[in-house]
């Protein structure tokens, strides 16, 4: 059987590779010059200078404050996630009482709730339990909107398990605790892995909890840092871009070891 050369394929793959392949250009090229070579040369002009101060600047700004915090905020969301997730999940797959499946319409519910709809509560809430301008502010409602993605994943993921493994447990007279940490964990280390990477991502990335939950410059993270380089007599671009490097480096080299993971987990195949 002969084969046709697509060529329409082709011109669309390319003119898509050249869409993504500016911005990323601007954004590296840019973030080596200098605020005057940017000036004189414009976005798309080749770099005349190479300087790595609008790094030392991002740094000498607080950039590594707001990293830090970002990181705390990150790792105690996927803390929340891992401690609370799996065993919510694999109730919701084995349990048969009418309160297991209300709960799982609960955090189906959820999928459909934004948070915008909601910060305004939610600024209430945590302002009357004392936590605004606490990361602790931001990490509870961070952890509470991405719960419901993660469980509907990692349930998923769980009803891959075939019914005879578990008779196989109960056979061997295994409790359900030992079948949860014998059995389903270790065939769920995809789906683990896709709500690890899908919690991380909406930590690092987040926006509105942060603007709306912090105010002062010890509890900042770094979306909101990058406002540092944005004055009103204008906006130093090398220095905004080298720090959008910075931040991007993390989930940068999270997505290219986790890609596959993440997409098989949101496709409902994270258990195979």
């Amino acid at each position: 059987m002969r084969t046709r050369t697509n060529y329409f394929a082709g011109f669309g793959s390319a003119l898509w590779l050249l869409v993504v392949a500016i911005p990323v250009y601007v954004l590296v090229s840019a973030s080596f010059q200098t605020q005057q070579g940017y000036s004189a040369g414009g976005p798309l002009a080749l770099p005349t200078t190479f300087t790595l101060d609008n790094y030392a600047n991002a740094f000498r700004s607080g950039f590594g404050l707001y990293f830090i915090n970002t990181l705390v905020v990150t790792f105690s969301v996927i803390a929340i996630v891992l401690l609370l997730v799996p065993p919510l999940s694999y109730a919701i797959v084995r349990g048969q009482s009418r309160m297991t499946r209300g709960v799982f319409q609960l955090f189906l519910l959820g999928l459909a709730v934004p948070s915008t709809a909601v910060i305004v509560p939610i600024f209430y809430l945590i302002s009357s339990a004392g936590l605004y301008d606490n990361l602790l502010g931001v990490i509870l409602p961070t952890a509470a909107f991405a719960l419901p993605v993660c469980t509907l994943i990692l349930s998923g993921s769980m009803r891959d398990i075939t019914p005879e493994l578990y008779e196989a447990m109960a056979v061997d007279g295994a409790s359900p605790l030992r079948t949860f940490f014998r059995l389903v964990v270790p065939l769920s280390k995809g789906g683990i892995s896709t709500i690890v990477v899908f919690s991380a991502l909406q930590a690092w990335n987040g926006f509105l909890f942060p603007l709306i939950l912090t105010q002062s410059e010890s509890t900042r993270m770094i979306t909101l840092g990058l406002f540092n380089f944005q004055t009103q007599y204008g906006v130093n671009v090398p220095a905004l871009l080298a720090a959008v490097m910075l931040s991007m480096l993390p989930v940068l080299l999270v997505y290219l070891f986790a890609r596959r993971t993440l997409v098989q987990g949101l496709m409902g195949m994270g258990g195979k």
